[in-house]
């Protein structure tokens, strides 16, 4: 008959704590997201791809970056227009008035409400308010602020921003992207109109700023390339928001994780089509049914 020092009892292994079971999971996963970024680098030949250099777009890149030109969106669209670049993240409007892109589905730049980096700041009363000086980088987010100014009976006259170190002085300016960030966390003696706050006021849906849009060419193989760019992106979302320089990082923990989106789903095609049925209700021109491709 065996005894008890035969069938020693068994331990359990002692339990680990929340920094130890991060650091396992961490060891067990980073082969594998070396070996998605390995895949991604040099992927995109013969495609040429552009994107803005913002904060808010980085998930969309992750893994592409050496690969990618970076320009202001309003660059992108002129290069995109010349056949000098097979796809770009592009504000929506480039799309829903130019009949020569397609969207490629399920990916975009969006919010659920306030954006923080769109807004008109302003020392006036908007009913007051005659004169706007603009940043003009991104045409979608020009033209929401136009309609959403019209939808309250405003049309106040636009003028071009001549530099971003002019802004502070001026009673009434629009900005966007990181520019428009930093602005705001100076504590200025403007109110902040967040136009993504002011959409959704509007309408009760999401905006979509940005999507990748694509020439009409055989590119199946890029759109893939960008899906497993974003995929990548959002799986390692917590590795972006540390390594990133711009502003501290619970703005960036707060920006990326809560206010900005990626995904293009049913709500945002139909906030794309609210927003093209308000460009031809404004006089905006007549606009183009969106493409979407997967």
């Amino acid at each position: 008959m065996s005894t008890g020092e035969d069938n020693p009892k068994l331990r359990l292994a002692p339990p680990e704590t929340p920094e130890e079971l991060a650091r396992r999971f961490e060891r067990e996963t980073r082969p594998v997201l070396l070996q998605r970024e390995s895949q991604l680098e040099q992927s995109l030949a013969p495609f040429k791809v552009g994107s803005v250099p913002y904060l808010n777009a980085a998930p969309l890149t992750r893994g592409l970056e050496e690969q990618i030109l970076f320009a202001p969106p309003s660059q992108l669209a002129a290069l995109l227009g010349r056949d000098e670049l097979d796809a770009a993240l592009v504000s929506v409007t480039e799309v829903l008035l130019r009949d020569r892109y397609d969207i490629l589905d399920g990916i975009a730049v969006a919010s659920l409400g306030e954006v923080k980096s769109v807004f008109l700041a302003h020392r006036q009363p908007l009913e007051e308010v005659r004169q706007i000086y603009c940043d003009t980088a991104s045409l979608a987010s020009l033209h929401l602020m136009q309609v959403l100014l019209a939808e309250r009976g405003l049309k106040p006259a636009l003028l071009p921003l001549a530099g971003y170190e002019a802004a502070p002085a001026l009673k009434n300016v629009f900005l966007i992207g990181d520019q428009a960030i930093e602005f705001a966390r100076s504590s200025p003696p403007h109110e902040i109109w967040d136009l993504g706050a002011a959409w959704y006021e509007l309408t009760r849906l999401p905006f979509v700023y940005a999507v990748w849009a694509m020439r009409r060419i055989p590119n199946e193989p890029l759109r893939r390339r960008l899906r497993e760019a974003r995929n990548f992106g959002l799986d390692t979302l917590d590795y972006i928001i540390s390594s990133r320089t711009e502003f501290d990082y619970e703005f960036r923990k707060d920006y990326l994780g809560w206010h900005i989106h990626y995904h293009l789903g049913a709500d945002e095609r139909r906030g794309i089509a609210r927003f093209l049925e308000l460009l031809r209700k404004h006089g905006m021109g007549p606009g183009h049914e969106p493409r979407f491709v997967t």
